[in-house]
């Protein structure tokens, strides 16, 4: 069929659109793949899915396999399990991407653990290098190194497979960036029939109502976002930041510890266990800076820290450092801005 050990990413689609997460994978495995010289793959499984190369393509994708079936959408655990087994037993990739999404959660376990592959859930970074086993000394060239905090954010693993085939890895929508390599690249579409790689026992489950509840907040598309952390200290000072954000026109945002401690709803949660963001500004309220927050908004353009400790972590990666109590920064911020502004 395909050249083997291709790089392949599973590609998720709603309303029309591949999903951002997919294409941020498209990108990140294009520059993966151009560094180990294979071809860049992508599979995508669904009902009217007519031209639905033409937004894969653009992100320097030589194949795209296409699995359409009315019976494939909305998305089911066992035919999608099914379609990428058998087409990965097929392809052989060396390596296979999928966002850690509600999909890819269900369906990243099923795959691997039937290939008996292993998988590495929620990445914050993909390289290539080489391994050498300590206790063989055998050498291992150009592997997959799936980065992600471990042990509670302490430390930053490397995990990397060396042995199992493919290399498989999950990672959540906003952590890669999203870049077309060439709006005219042009590879070539296979069209697979569904009963050729699911089985009919595997629509057993059928979907008689489905709602999706979009979220209301924004805070991936928000140019500025001030958010708060433990040391913000509570529920009302978290009122307080929120008038700076909309004084700024911005979007509010939380650290994980403070949506713990319920002075803030979870879907404002920045960072690995919440969203990535990339605003132009970023001011950070009261957070300390554990590793997981740090990995949800070091690629923000301007970053201002306002903490009572000098000492705090985010302070090392901070463009600007306040050091004060937030009760007394942030009126005057929001005060300064309006007398600025006007």
């Amino acid at each position: 069929m395909a050249d083997k050990n291709n790089l392949i990413v599973y590609c998720e689609y709603e309303d029309g659109k591949v999903a951002d997460v997919s294409l941020e994978l498209l990108t990140k495995g294009r520059q993966l793949a151009d560094k180990l010289g294979i071809k860049l793959e992508a599979v995508v499984a669904g009902d009217n899915l007519k031209d639905i190369e033409k937004q894969i393509f653009p992100y320097g994708v030589d194949t795209v396999y296409k699995v359409e079936d009315k019976r494939l959408y909305p998305y089911t655990s066992l035919p999608h399990s099914s379609i990428l087994i058998k087409l990965f037993k097929e392809l052989e990739p060396r390596i296979a991407f999928m966002g850690a999404t509600s999909i890819g959660r269900d369906l990243g376990p099923r795959v691997s653990s039937a290939l008996h592959s292993g998988l590495t859930a929620d990445c914050t970074s993909l390289e290539i290098g080489d391994y050498t086993d300590a206790k063989t000394g055998k050498e291992y060239k150009d592997l997959l190194y799936q980065i992600r905090p471990a042990f509670g954010g302490n430390i930053v693993a490397t995990i990397v497979n060396p042995d199992c085939r493919p290399q498989m890895a999950t990672v959540r929508e906003g952590v890669m960036k999203k870049e077309v390599k060439d709006s005219n690249y042009s590879g070539k579409v296979v069209d697979l029939k569904a009963e050729d790689y699911t089985n009919p026992e595997d629509y057993v489950v059928s979907i008689i109502d489905r709602h999706v509840a979009k979220s209301k907040v924004n805070l991936k598309g928000s140019p500025i976002i001030v958010a708060g952390g433990y040391g913000v200290g509570s529920k009302e000072n978290f009122e307080l930041l929120e008038k700076l954000a909309d004084t700024l026109g911005g979007e509010l945002g939380a650290s994980r510890a403070a949506v713990d401690a319920g002075w803030i709803d979870h879907d404002r949660q920045i960072g690995q266990t919440g969203v990535t963001v990339r605003p132009k500004l970023y001011i950070a309220c009261g957070i300390s800076g554990q590793i997981q927050h740090i990995a949800g908004m070091q690629d923000s353009s301007l970053i201002i820290s306002i903490n009572s400790d000098p000492d705090a972590p985010i302070n090392k990666i901070a463009d600007v450092v306040i050091t004060g109590k937030m009760e007394d920064v942030v009126p005057k911020l929001i005060k300064y801005y309006k007398k600025n502004s006007k």
